[in-house]
């Protein structure tokens, strides 16, 4: 903070002498400096600290200059006026807390002691105390201890108040004159405290870009201090700049996206009042695409004194993407995945990906249009074509999907509280499992699946507290010999409870049931199955349920159940999660609970950047014949 606090003649304005010692009618410019304490030392002078000259003899070394000694220090006097943010600026800016954990000799210390004298001074006067006194001193170690005591004595004084606010310039405003003078918060009988004075200068400036005024300029505020009457007189000069509304999106590249789409992902339009936090929100809607590198967006004057145009420059990112994985599951098998993206492939937005699959158990090839932000902000267009081979000990099938649906999503950046599907499918299976002997079935299946999900969490990949709560129903036609139908049904919840800074219990429940026709007339893949990293953790993916036939193999069902119980305890960027999961498949529409199968563990997490990473072990307290004795499961995000 720079602040001008000198001796000057005699103010004729005033009639009296200019005082001695800085008791004087002082213009003190407040800027951002201010806030990092960079403000003028005190008149006081310091004296220089010596050492006692009848230290006992066990001290004998302090009696040496020369002598390096570790040291403490300890502030008196400020019990009543220092805060947590005050503590903090001084240990940061302080030179005697910088070397205390190192041995230094008495000229030095003394050196520090009067760098800290000036340091709490310049911290003194921002919180508005002009008049304190500051003594350092430098003893022996007192009893116990090897380290000498460093200690100031502080006597702050009268803290000064303000006997004036002048904010000049907002006639301009017309009407919103009332609500945007209400922003900037200090007023007359407020300490003069530069952090309190300053949050009102920004919160002013805020206030000024959120409600139509996009070129306002507010300068430093300036305070007059009269160390005779210990008060200070505070001036601040707005320059409004005009009151606007949304103009015209102008785009220096349409490469990417035209400025009609981009207007359709803002949340403003044309005539709207300016708001500084619509075109943020707009810049990281932008970045959301992942189609760009860079993106800036200024104001700029329609010219016409009554709009603001935005200027937007954007530099595309690279839009192809290769990528594979290699992978190996117990009860899965091996796995390689490879897919190529081209993300604009059909502007704007509309991306491509081609994705092919070979694994023991699943070969898969599949070609998926994706279109973001369709028509609307957050609104997904999805296509899928695809063509798999999947054999798994609950059923072998070999299908071609063709599905479309239109989705409104939540990310990482903008989560939803509200996430609605709606969704069309043609499927056609050929089919085999325990049911059918072997034997091979032909399924053509028509869906129409709906899912509504409200999250009030507080985050997508780690949440701590809040809950969620989602269903979805898919009416579906089949026709295997004869045409029949049947409703699959599902409803998921799950709730999470901070019980301490380090501690969140998370549960979940999900049921489901499928209404009409039996399971042995439903394709195999139509059908609930359970257990996995995702369902009952500690038994093999869809191993949990009935089962029939002579290699016992798992059958599916027309009605689920599944609880899971987590402790999830944080400490710094690592985690332990003990949980216990239960969950069971049963043939009737209702699930039976009596049948549960039960799985506990320990998980790991790392708290990286882009959220936790997920380690689980599990094993089955009650299994069926087959159950592993432990599973592993790894994946990125909570396990719900």
């Amino acid at each position: 903070m720079a602040e001008i606090d000198t001796q000057l003649d005699a103010m004729p304005d005033i009639g009296l002498d200019w005082p001695d010692l800085g008791q004087a009618d002082t213009v003190v410019p407040l800027t951002d400096d201010d806030a990092d304490v960079e403000t003028a030392t005190s008149d006081m002078p310091m004296p220089v600290v010596t050492p006692d000259s009848e230290a006992d003899e066990g001290v004998a070394t302090f009696a040496d200059i020369g002598a390096e000694r570790r040291y403490t220090v300890a502030l008196n006097g400020l019990d009543t006026i220092a805060d947590a943010q005050f503590k903090l600026r001084f240990d940061e800016l302080s030179a005697l807390r910088q070397g205390e954990n190192k041995a230094a000799n008495l000229a030095q210390i003394n050196r520090r002691i009067k760098e800290d004298s000036d340091l709490l001074d310049r911290l003194l006067r921002a919180k508005g105390y002009y008049a304190a006194r500051i003594r350092g001193a430098v003893s022996a170690p007192p009893a116990g201890s090897d380290r000498l005591a460093v200690r100031f004595t502080i006597i702050p004084g009268t803290q000064y108040l303000l006997a004036s606010v002048d904010v000049a310039g907002m006639a301009e405003t017309g009407s919103r004159e009332p609500a945007l003078r209400a922003a900037f918060s200090p007023k007359v009988g407020d300490p003069v405290d530069a952090d309190q004075i300053l949050e009102g200068r920004d919160a002013l400036a805020t206030a000024l870009l959120e409600s139509g005024y996009p070129f306002a300029k507010v300068d430093e505020p300036e305070v007059r201090i009269d160390h005779e009457e210990r008060q200070g007189d505070l001036d601040l000069i707005v320059t409004p700049g005009g009151y606007r509304t949304f103009g015209a999106i102008r785009l220096s590249n349409a490469e990417l996206f035209s400025a009609r789409h981009v207007q359709n992902i803002a949340r403003f339009d044309p005539g709207d009042p300016y708001m500084a936090s619509d075109v943020e929100d707009l810049r990281r809607a932008i970045v959301a695409t992942g189609l760009v590198s860079s993106v800036t967006l200024k104001p700029t004057d329609a010219g016409d004194g009554e709009h603001v145009d935005l200027a937007i420059d954007v530099r595309p990112a690279p839009l192809r993407t290769i990528a594979g994985e290699l992978g190996y599951g117990t009860g899965e098998g091996y796995r390689a995945e490879v897919s190529w993206q081209h993300r604009n492939f059909f502007p704007p937005e509309g991306a491509v990906t081609v994705r092919g699959v070979v694994g023991t158990q699943e070969q898969t090839a599949s070609f998926t249009y994706r279109r973001n932000n369709f028509r609307r902000r957050d609104n997904v267009l999805t296509g899928l074509l695809s063509v798999s081979n999947i054999r798994r000990e609950a059923f072998d099938a070999r299908t071609i999907t063709l599905s479309g649906a239109l989705e409104r999503t939540t990310n990482i950046l903008f989560q939803k509280d509200w996430v609605w599907r709606v969704g069309a499918e043609l499927i056609a299976s050929d089919e085999a499992d325990a049911f059918s002997g072997g034997s091979r079935r032909t399924f053509l299946i028509g869906a129409v699946p709906l899912s509504l999900t409200y999250d009030g969490s507080d985050d997508l990949l780690n949440p701590t507290k809040g809950f969620r709560l989602g269903g979805r129903i898919s009416p579906e036609l089949s026709f295997q010999n004869e045409t029949f139908g049947y409703a699959k049904v599902q409803l998921d919840g799950s709730l999470y409870q901070p019980m301490g800074e380090k501690l969140v219990v998370a549960a979940r429940a999900r049921f489901g049931s499928i209404l009409g026709s039996t399971v042995e007339q439903i394709a195999p893949s139509r059908r609930f199955y359970a257990g996995g990293g995702a369902s009952v953790r500690g038994y093999g993916y869809q191993a949990i349920g009935p089962r029939f036939g002579e290699d016992d193999n798992p059958v599916g069902g027309k009605s689920l159940a599944e609880f899971s119980l987590e402790a999830r305890v944080r400490f710094g960027n690592f985690g332990v999660v003990p949980f216990i999961d239960a969950g069971n498949i049963s043939t009737s529409f209702l699930p039976r609970f009596r049948d549960l199968r039960i799985g506990t563990g320990l998980g790991l997490r790392y708290y990286s950047n882009f959220g936790p990473i997920r380690v689980d072990v599990g094993t089955p307290i009650n299994p069926q014949s087959g159950d592993p004795k432990i599973a592993v499961y790894v994946s990125l995000g909570q396990a719900f």
